[in-house]
């Protein structure tokens, strides 16, 4: 028994020995909650480090100058980009969520471990006293037998217990080295990731400056519109009475309601056309044309078919209780910190620009009386005026939470993005406009 016990020992002690200089260090005696914090930390740094070469630079650089400069040309880029961007945010969320539940994991086996302390030592140190001295061989002389045969009945009524705790022992250090080379695996993996992220980032800021160009907008005018805006922002007390202000007092604004009007006059039109002619609209083509200057179908005809503005989870939805004794009046998504927010809709712009505690506000005009706001970024890529199409990247996320009129109390420190949709004046329901698929993430938050 006591030859069983050593040979089944050996693995043991060459496991336990990487155990004692990682478990028994004072770094690791510490509690779950201090674990998950540093867990954070990690990920902070990780993607800190993550950067570009300069030589990567200049090649997207080359990849953007080489394309042709047009409406068309560049708006397919940007949202092609934009899909990169968010399904590689998507695969990162889920390595990020890996990685930290491995090192829960980890912490989870070092505090069992270190609470067994004691029986480790116990059992390292009756092994390595077999190996110094090992039972006398059976039969040489009677004394040497007799020894043998007490030794075997003292060692076999200690043995099953001892061997046991070390199965128990041998099972966690062994998860112990498994989940180290699963870390270890996932920080590789999740490390390209960032770069890869890194890429599609830095191509989005080189488009957005080629489409600013291919504006033309004057400066002097963006810029006394935009002062005119924030004074009235300062006046308005509700976003009713500034997406009215702003509809009546700046010229960018009713030029949006304008080409609204308009584009739905066109639309029914076309409709008319088609119905004549016995043709079918399908509606999974109606965004396919990069270069519209008006929404491809009425905001109406759009249930269904609109993506989200982030990943993320929904932590609000509509008409939730607030915890102030009121209903949420939009939605609230969870995002990863710096994350690109994409235009749900086609839409014009009509307020970018900071409003009471809404932070960083955008309201969009998609016609037909519906208005899209979105709050909670900390950089806003589009300007007043502007029309962008569903799916074009029109903000970015900030570092940490930022607070936003119609939040729910959650508990989370990520920036959360809100999202109210408006008819007429009137907070609604946005669940029928979002894509299945959508629907589908929210609930599980992937």
């Amino acid at each position: 028994m006591s030859f069983q016990l050593k040979q089944h020992g050996m693995q043991f002690v060459a496991l336990a020995c990487a155990f004692l200089l990682m478990v028994l260090s004072p770094v690791y005696a510490q509690d779950l909650s201090s674990q998950r914090d540093k867990n954070l930390e990690e990920l902070k740094v990780l993607q800190s480090e993550i950067s570009l070469s300069e030589q990567r630079k200049a090649e997207l650089a080359g990849e953007i100058n080489s394309l042709e400069k047009d409406r068309s040309t560049l708006n397919r880029t940007l949202i092609e980009t934009s899909v990169n961007s968010r399904n590689i945010e998507k695969r990162i969320t889920k390595a990020e969520t890996r990685l930290s539940q491995l090192r829960d994991e980890q912490a989870n086996v070092r505090v069992f471990l270190n609470s067994k302390k004691a029986l480790l030592m116990e059992v390292l140190g009756a092994l390595q006293r077999m190996g110094r001295n090992p039972p006398p061989a059976l039969l040489v002389t009677p004394e040497d037998a007799l020894s043998s045969v007490r030794s075997a009945i003292l060692l076999g009524s200690v043995v099953p217990e001892v061997r046991a705790e070390t199965d128990i022992l041998l099972g966690q250090l062994k998860d112990l080295v498994r989940i180290s080379n699963d870390i270890d695996a996932q920080r590789k993996d999740l490390s390209a990731e960032l770069v890869s992220l890194a890429g599609e980032e830095e191509k989005l800021n080189l488009l957005l400056i080629e489409k600013r160009k291919l504006a033309g907008v004057a400066q002097a005018k963006l810029a006394q519109e935009s002062a005119k805006a924030a004074e009235l922002a300062a006046q308005a007390t509700s976003l009713n009475d500034l997406i009215s202000n702003l509809e009546n007092e700046i010229e960018s604004a009713q030029k949006a309601v304008e080409s609204a009007r308009l584009a739905e006059i066109d639309r029914k039109k076309q409709e008319e056309a088609r119905i004549a002619a016995g043709r079918e609209f399908e509606k999974n083509d109606a965004f396919s044309d990069p270069g519209r200057l008006a929404p491809a179908i009425s905001f109406v005809a759009a249930k269904g078919l609109l993506p989200l503005p982030v990943q993320g989870a929904q932590l609000a939805s509509f008409g939730q209780n607030d915890g102030a004794g009121d209903k949420t009046r939009g939605i609230s998504l969870e995002a990863r910190e710096n994350a690109r927010v994409i235009s749900p809709a086609d839409a014009w712009v009509v307020y970018a620009g900071p409003f009471r505690s809404y932070g960083q506000l955008l309201i969009m005009n998609a016609g037909q009386g519906y208005h899209i706001v979105v709050a909670g970024m900390e950089t806003i890529n589009v300007q007043p005026g502007q029309f962008v199409l569903v799916g074009e990247p029109i903000g970015i996320m900030g570092a940490q939470r930022i607070a936003s009129t119609g939040l729910v109390d959650v508990n989370t420190t990520k920036p959360i993005l809100y999202v109210e949709f408006r008819k007429d004046g009137n907070s609604i329901d946005p669940t029928p406009w979002w894509s299945v698929n959508n629907k589908e993430r929210t609930t599980d938050g992937s």
